[in-house]
């Protein structure tokens, strides 16, 4: 049990008769109201500031039995403690300046680590190297920012300023910064928050066994009939150590049928949204994936698709493919058969490898709302640049780059509102 706060060293007196010495296990006994023990074990007490939270904080470590954990729990609701709401202790610890925002949210990352890779992604993040990274463009952009004021507040004077050439180069410099530094992010939010997958492709080419086979349970009706797929069914999983969101979706192929047509556009609307798309092929029928070529147009482009020639237990020839198109990236190939099973550790380590499992040692975890926050900052240098290459007023230079500043604050919490702590530290689990 873990208790923090002000009356900390109080409740400690009241349950173990005296304060233990700070930041030494302490066995005792521990007593309720009518001093009785409820049970013996060790006490832990950390002084404040020096403790997780800031705060003084006191643990209790009892022999666990449900009858004893809650008489503990009734003793401290007794001398004025309250439980705790998920994630407070780390909200604590942010708000007492402990930890920034950014490594708060890697405390909840490392408790859901899915695999080595994605656990090593939240510590580096715990220790600050995102918030540092994240840290030195803002400071970056405030020396820009200083300069380009400095112009304005100063231009009648005969001060050595800045030229706008070599702005420009600083400026430049800051975007190189900006987009190492969001490439590394979208690898720590695969890492961290798992990879999202979207099933498409033809009717009854075999997408719903292939999501059974994922899922390992019946997850999707598998029938003969082509279009039995109307809606998308979405299944997250823990595949080999790692997090994958799997999405069934409707067969793609023209359709007169409300149902089936609305079905066939929220598919195209999931596609869009997803990290990969599997694009199942029927290798029997369709050895030279015809119906990708006729897809392709209308793909997402900014998405990697990866072709799955299914049906490999039919005794297929291996894939040959005609090209699509110089425009399009090339995709990846795997063959399976979603019904046996056959090449299924193919397809696995193929998406291990888009998640990232086994990236780099140097790869942080980060969240979607770091990423929106970075897409930000993207679109304000880009403005700024615009605004200085075309001859724009300095004036509107320096607020797109103090609007980009702000945007980086929101990572780490310098810019964050009540509603936001909120929905950041209600995900974590009780005790954290």
């Amino acid at each position: 049990m873990r208790i923090s706060g002000p009356q900390t060293e109080r409740i400690a007196q009241q349950m173990l008769s005296v304060l233990p010495h700070a930041r030494v296990a302490t066995s005792g006994r521990f007593y309720d109201a009518d001093a009785h023990p409820i049970d013996t074990g060790l006490a832990l007490y950390f002084p404040a500031p020096h403790s997780y939270t800031g705060e003084s904080i006191l643990e209790l470590h009892s022999h666990g039995s449900p009858v004893v954990v809650q008489a503990l729990i009734r003793r401290v609701l007794q001398l004025g403690g309250r439980r705790a709401a998920p994630g407070e202790f780390t909200q604590r610890a942010y708000l007492n300046g402990k930890l920034d925002l950014a490594q708060a949210e890697a405390v909840a990352d490392l408790i859901d680590a899915a695999s080595e890779s994605a656990a090593r992604a939240a510590l580096r993040s715990l220790q600050g190297e995102f918030s540092r990274r994240v840290v030195s463009l803002s400071d970056r952009l405030g020396e820009l920012r200083a300069h380009v004021e400095a112009a304005i507040d100063f231009a009648d004077e005969q001060l050595e300023l800045l030229s706008e050439r070599a702005l420009g180069q600083r400026l430049r410099g800051a975007i190189a910064e900006l987009q190492a530094l969001a490439a590394a992010g979208r690898q720590g939010r695969l890492l961290t928050q798992g990879i999202t997958v979207v099933i498409a492709g033809r009717p009854n080419v075999g997408k719903s066994t292939l999501l059974n086979r994922l899922t390992g349970h019946d997850a999707a009706i598998v029938t003969a009939t082509p279009g039995t797929t109307r809606d998308v069914l979405r299944e997250r999983i823990a595949l080999d150590g790692f997090t994958l969101t799997v999405l069934d979706t409707a067969g793609l192929r023209p359709s007169n049928d409300d149902i089936e047509a609305e079905g066939i556009r929220r598919a195209r609307a999931a596609m869009a949204a997803a990290d990969r798309i599997l694009f199942v092929i029927d290798a029997v029928a369709d050895p030279d994936a015809a119906a990708y070529g006729e897809e392709l147009a209308s793909l997402p482009t900014q998405v990697p698709v990866t072709l799955v020639f299914n049906k490999l237990d039919q005794g297929t020839r291996p894939p040959l493919l005609t090209a699509f198109g110089a425009s399009a990236p090339p995709p990846a190939i795997v063959a399976i058969s979603a019904l046996t099973g056959q090449g299924f550790d193919v397809l696995v380590s193929h998406l291990k490898e888009a998640a990232g499992v086994g990236a780099g040692t140097d790869v942080p975890s980060a969240r979607a709302r770091h990423l929106e926050a970075l897409g930000a900052v993207d679109r304000h240098l880009a403005q700024a640049t615009k605004l200085l290459s075309d001859g724009g007023a300095p004036e509107l230079v320096a607020e797109e780059l103090r609007l980009a500043q702000i945007a980086l604050g929101e990572i780490v919490g310098a810019e964050s509102s009540d509603e936001l702590l909120g929905r950041i530290f209600s995900s974590f689990c009780i005790g954290k």
